[in-house]
């Protein structure tokens, strides 16, 4: 297991042992661990800023060579159920959500997000973000229009070429989408709205039973990618934290025999997306320690493993710097995604784009 720059090596172990359920092994480094409070404040920082809490609070069940200090673990399972509180509520607020919308003749598929959560050993103990509902073309002003009359929300953002709401409800962030292009590239958008017609036209969905409603959600292939793009949308845009790549992992092994990886490779060639899957695929292995037989496309070449150990400090960094210095940096990763990406990156237009401004009708 590798270390990132300034990261305790006990924080990537407790990460593991808590996403997949693993016993720490004891390891000849776990007695040398110091129980000092600012070591073990460096592992609570480290898990709020990368929106893992959950999983290290998980993963303390597994430290056999020592234990951490009692005032840390009721430290860590306290925000735990702080956040298994949270999770409850928002379910409790989708199901409302999808019932309504349904009671209205409205079709919505959930994505991402609370999804995403039924992969977890513990779904309650992921930390949560916003709500992401997703309709077809047709559907989205109409479901617009229903929602803030069902919420009384208020609208923070409405972004026309990617047809996404973002708007307040209550406690909840929530974003309605039309599309789920990320305005990277034009090949990439292209490949994001075939995967919108496979959901929509061909009804490639699967289901979760939040409570008793059924929530629909993106069928597994469709949601591989569309995980996978989203976060790679965040990396080169916004920074992206280790609870997304975790995501991406815990869907990957959930899913493992299921995923047609013929498909995936020919979207992500389509995309020009292959480069950051093999990166994030070597990041996935070395410091989440994601099984390699059931990661699909994985290639165990040297320089993806280069690659990862540069994308790691970027994350472990977060938002510390400014935008065009993390452009940068990521250039020096992915020089040629970086150019191909650069009018989504620092202009965010692409020519799919301009179409539509050009053509949209009145």
């Amino acid at each position: 297991m590798k270390e990132s720059t300034g990261v305790p090596r006990l924080f990537y172990t407790l990460l593991q042992a808590g996403l997949w359920e693993r016993r720490i092994s004891d390891e000849p480094w776990l007695k040398f661990c110091d129980d000092s409070s600012i070591y073990w404040r460096d592992i609570y920082r480290l898990a709020e800023e990368q929106n893992v809490v959950g999983l290290i609070t998980a993963g303390l069940d597994y430290l056999t060579e020592f234990k951490a200090p009692q005032e840390i673990v009721l430290q860590f399972v306290g925000a735990s159920l702080q956040i298994e509180k949270r999770n409850l509520a928002m379910n409790l607020f989708i199901a409302k959500t999808v019932e309504d919308m349904s009671d209205e003749g409205i079709y919505t598929v959930l994505v991402k997000g609370q999804g995403i959560a039924q992969c977890y050993n513990r779904p309650l103990w992921r930390s949560c973000g916003d709500i992401d509902l997703f309709f077809s073309r047709d559907d989205y002003a109409k479901a617009v229009k229903q929602f803030l009359i069902f919420t009384g929300a208020k609208i923070i953002e409405d972004a026309h070429y990617t047809k996404s709401l973002g708007v307040v409800s209550g406690q909840w962030l929530i974003e309605l989408h039309g599309t789920l292009r990320n305005g990277l590239s034009t090949k990439m958008d292209r490949v994001i709205d075939k995967v919108q017609d496979n959901i929509f036209q061909s009804g490639n969905v699967r289901e979760w039973k939040n409570g008793n409603t059924t929530v629909m959600l993106p069928g597994i292939d469709d949601d591989v990618f569309l995980v996978f793009a989203h976060f790679v949308r965040h990396f080169y845009k916004e920074g992206v934290c280790l609870r997304q790549i975790c995501d991406w992992c815990r869907l990957l092994w959930t899913y493992s025999e299921q995923i047609n990886v013929g498909l995936l490779e020919n979207r992500l060639i389509k995309a020009g997306l292959m480069c950051e899957w093999r990166a994030f695929a070597a990041l996935a292995v070395e410091y989440i320690g994601m099984p390699i037989d059931v990661l699909p496309l994985y290639d165990k070449d040297k320089k993806w493993s280069l690659k990862a150990d540069k994308i790691i400090e970027l994350i472990i960094k977060g938002r510390k710097y400014r935008k065009l210095q993390n452009t940068i940096k990521v250039g020096n990763i992915f020089p040629l995604s970086t150019l191909r990406f650069a009018s989504g990156i620092l202009l965010n237009v692409n020519w799919l784009k301009i179409k539509e401004k050009l053509f949209k009708k009145d």
